[in-house]
């Protein structure tokens, strides 16, 4: 028979660095999720990815046992990290603060395709530039498919 679940906890955490400080302590202990538990089988799954921002969407059942599954990192961090920018533009539209090529747009479209609610790497290309321009990237040359 299967667990009922009692809710959901989406965090996101430092790959290989969760500990039961705020926000990751609060957050889990309000759902009565074992902490300590957490973090150790957190860590030990992101040992490879040591620093990288990584989503975590947390299911607690009832009897407080929990699954968590671990996603990409968030397409505006892979973004800062191919420009080399601390963080995107205060005003987008107007102060553009780096740039990437389609192809650097092609590579985050296909590591972040299984977390992208679309279907084709045109579409996923689309997502990822829109949040570059967003940032204030400038997406240099032509859309392969124009």
């Amino acid at each position: 028979m299967a667990k009922e679940i009692s809710g959901f906890v989406k965090l996101q955490v430092k790959g290989g660095q969760a500990n039961p400080a705020p926000p990751i302590g609060p957050a889990l202990g309000s759902k009565g999720v074992n902490i300590m538990e957490f973090c150790k089988q957190f860590n030990a799954r992101t040992q490879d990815k040591i620093g990288k921002i990584l989503p975590v969407t947390l299911t607690v059942y009832t009897d407080k046992s929990f699954d968590f599954v671990i996603k990409t990192p968030p397409a505006a961090v892979q973004l800062m990290e191919l420009a080399k920018q601390p963080h995107g533009s205060k005003e987008p539209n107007r102060i553009k603060v780096g740039k990437v090529t389609w192809a650097q747009v092609e590579e985050i479209a296909k590591d972040k395709m299984a977390d992208l609610n679309c279907f084709t790497l045109h579409s996923a290309m689309s997502m990822v530039a829109g949040t570059a321009r967003s940032m204030g990237f400038t997406v240099e040359g032509t859309a392969p498919w124009a």
